[in-house]
């Protein structure tokens, strides 16, 4: 599959796109677009667009689309740019189709669902369902500014997977337009439903490499409980990773989060809370079981906590307090980035093998001299190694970028994944092959060529 820009050598006449869409929602202006280059992650491949598009409208996408495939011009679909593997880099030439004014939003209490846009902000859908009393549970770290299409693009999850699952758990019903612009509603408001192949999945996680997600109808609870928390220092991370594993075994709390000595340190740097510097790990972790139930469960936390040789356990049943602790760990990405640049790591294991991911993750900051930060939603498996470098020193700039395959190597040896949850966007491509065998692989490739046989659609990003 290739793009071939400018279809016969000829420029596309960009007025016609104009006159379609009107003047606001077409960037041609370079300083303009510039924006719209990069996501969170910073690729360094990224290329300079032809044209940004900012749709308000499935139609306006599917104009969009048709536009580009008459044209042969690559599409590069855009949430709210936060991500974390270069799935919203551009590509020279290429049309990026923003969803940031996508912003739908009506919840129904009756279903217990709600209809959103693209655009809308996770913390944004959270707010709307709790005016319900009802609850969104998936919650990346940066549920304040990701948009709900990019954690259905790649099927985000965050501190409460543990317990509650992943996106994709909460996904009943997409708009989606393909990439001939015809725009296909799959699924709706209905809780079981197996009419047909299981498409809505499809597209969920698909990383903008099969479709353009223009409207989303998500699953809703009733409103989580108060939870309690525990949180737990100790001197060595193997004495936290197995403290982990026996709180797996014995429940299954609604948050179980580790970070390291570094992350550790940095949030101190930035947030002065009183964390214990000296400590090698630190568990946060919750339950929102009902009253009794909690304080079985805290106590028992608390017990197996101490069982580890924890250096200390404190434990709350009081939101503010623990939200604090909770905040702590949201705010652990940014407050690494005050130490330089990052690579950020997305690997998962087999929760039984968290101890030895960490241990050798450990063993290959020494061996390249880089700085590396671990924090991790433990319960899951799922850690998160933020490799700090300073990316105007060339020596460590490439020991940095072998450290990332270093880390991806030793996942994929204890049986894990390369990307648990940021995708496997640009930046994790030269993996997935070692990971999915060439059987999987060629099958993803199958898909794709199905559903975009032109490859217009995110070329670079997954596949």
């Amino acid at each position: 599959m290739s793009v071939d820009n400018h279809v016969a050598g000829r420029a596309p006449d960009l007025s016609v796109l104009v006159d379609s869409l009107g003047q606001g929602q077409v960037i041609v202006d370079p300083d303009r677009m510039a924006g719209y280059r990069w996501d969170r992650a910073n690729d360094l491949g990224a290329g300079v667009p032809l044209v940004v598009v900012r749709a308000e409208s499935t139609d306006d996408v599917q104009v969009a689309v048709r536009f580009a495939a008459l044209h042969g011009i690559a599409v590069v679909p855009r949430g709210a740019g936060s991500g974390l593997s270069g799935g919203a880099s551009a590509v020279d030439g290429c049309m990026v189709i923003s969803t940031e004014r996508m912003r739908e939003l009506e919840i129904d209490p009756r279903t217990s669902t709600a209809t959103v846009g693209p655009g809308l902000l996770n913390a944004e859908v959270k707010a709307a369902a709790a005016e319900h009393r009802l609850w969104y549970p998936p919650d990346p770290a940066s549920f304040e500014f990701c948009s709900i299409g990019g954690n259905v693009a790649t099927n985000a999850g965050g501190l409460c997977c543990v317990k509650y699952g992943v996106t994709a758990d909460y996904v009943l019903g997409l708009t989606v337009v393909l990439a001939d612009g015809i725009a296909v509603d799959l699924g709706g408001p209905r809780l079981k439903d197996v009419a047909g192949l299981s498409l809505t999945q499809l597209f969920v996680g698909s990383e903008g490499t099969l479709g353009i997600i223009t409207r989303i109808v998500l699953r809703l609870v009733p409103a989580q409980r108060s939870p309690s928390t525990v949180v737990a220092t100790f001197h060595s991370l193997d004495a936290a990773t197995a403290a982990v594993l026996d709180i797996k075994r014995a429940m299954r709390p609604s948050m179980l989060e580790l970070m390291d000595r570094t992350s550790i340190n940095a949030v101190e740097d930035v947030a002065r809370m009183g964390l214990d510097r000296a400590a090698a790990a630190m568990l946060v972790i919750q339950s929102d079981e009902p009253g009794a139930h909690a304080a079985e469960e805290i106590a028992r936390i608390e017990e197996i906590c101490t069982g580890h040789a924890a250096d200390e356990v404190y434990a709350t049943d009081d939101p503010e307090t623990g939200e604090m602790f909770v905040a702590a760990r949201r705010m652990a990405v940014p407050a690494i980035e005050k130490l330089g640049s990052l690579l950020l790591e997305d690997v998962g294991v087999p929760v039984p093998r968290l101890g030895e991911l960490v241990r050798g993750i450990e063993r290959i900051r020494r061996e390249r001299e880089v700085l590396v930060a671990v924090i991790a939603h433990a319960g899951d498996g799922n850690a998160h190694p933020l490799i700090v470098f300073d990316p105007t020193d060339a020596d460590e700039a490439a020991r940095a970028q072998l450290a990332y395959g270093d880390i991806m190597d030793l996942a994929l040896a204890l049986g894990g994944t390369i990307t648990g949850e940021h995708g496997v966007g640009r930046l994790k491509r030269p993996w997935l092959g070692a990971y999915l065998g060439p059987e999987a692989l060629a099958l993803n490739r199958r898909v794709k060529s199905a559903l975009d046989p032109a490859g217009i659609l995110n070329p670079g990003a997954l596949l």
